[in-house]
């Protein structure tokens, strides 16, 4: 077997393999977003109603809707982040103090200077519930985000096996191509060579 010919024979084997990896990409990435909307499903989270200003906002069109894509999941989590914000007065978790203010216990920027912050019956400083409600969004939208963020990864690879599949498909008919000509070309010459032993010429 000479050199073009086991070229040939690579091009048809490498197209095998890559239409065998599109097929498994395209599989894994529509396993990858079914799981990611299943497990939002479970979680039974549901929209609130468009009269409220986050909610028009950055998911008017899902109101009253259950969570159930990536890109809901990610519409929540900004929802929930103005929510937050509001109730803190703007202020960002970094921007809060640990402790609830002595002089003022309302105000949800607090402090972090022990001496300054209220004490409850033993003595010890009073933690800001105010900042503890960002370690509750903080932890609640980094799942939602992490959803969003997979889905668009099992989308991605979805596309990539449908590259990987059109572009083994195109390998194999050029692999096919070029051995069928070679093979008819073979055949037409032992055809000739039949004919002229044939006829004694």
């Amino acid at each position: 077997m000479n050199a073009r010919r086991i070229l040939e024979w690579g091009g048809l084997t490498a197209g095998v393999v890559l239409v065998a990896f599109g097929i498994g990409a395209i599989y894994m990435g529509v396993d990858g977003r079914d799981t990611v909307r299943d497990s939002i499903k479970q979680e039974q989270i549901v929209f609130g109603d468009a009269s409220d200003p986050a909610v028009a906002k950055h998911a008017e069109q899902w109101a009253g809707q259950q969570v159930t894509t990536g890109d809901q999941a990610r519409a929540f989590a900004l929802v929930m982040r103005e929510h937050v914000l509001e109730s803190s007065g703007g202020l960002t978790y970094a921007q809060m103090g640990r402790f609830q203010s002595a002089a003022n216990p309302s105000d949800p920027a607090g402090t972090s200077d022990e001496a300054a912050a209220a004490k409850d019956a033993s003595g010890q400083p009073i933690a800001n519930h105010a900042r503890d409600t960002w370690v509750t969004e903080t932890a609640l939208t980094t799942a939602l985000n992490t959803s969003y963020m997979a889905e668009q990864l099992s989308i991605f690879g979805i596309v990539v096996g449908v590259a990987l599949l059109l572009t083994g498909i195109g390998l194999m008919i050029l692999a096919v191509a070029v051995l069928g000509e070679r093979f008819r070309q073979g055949a037409a010459a032992q055809a000739g060579v039949a004919t002229k032993v044939a006829t004694g010429h």
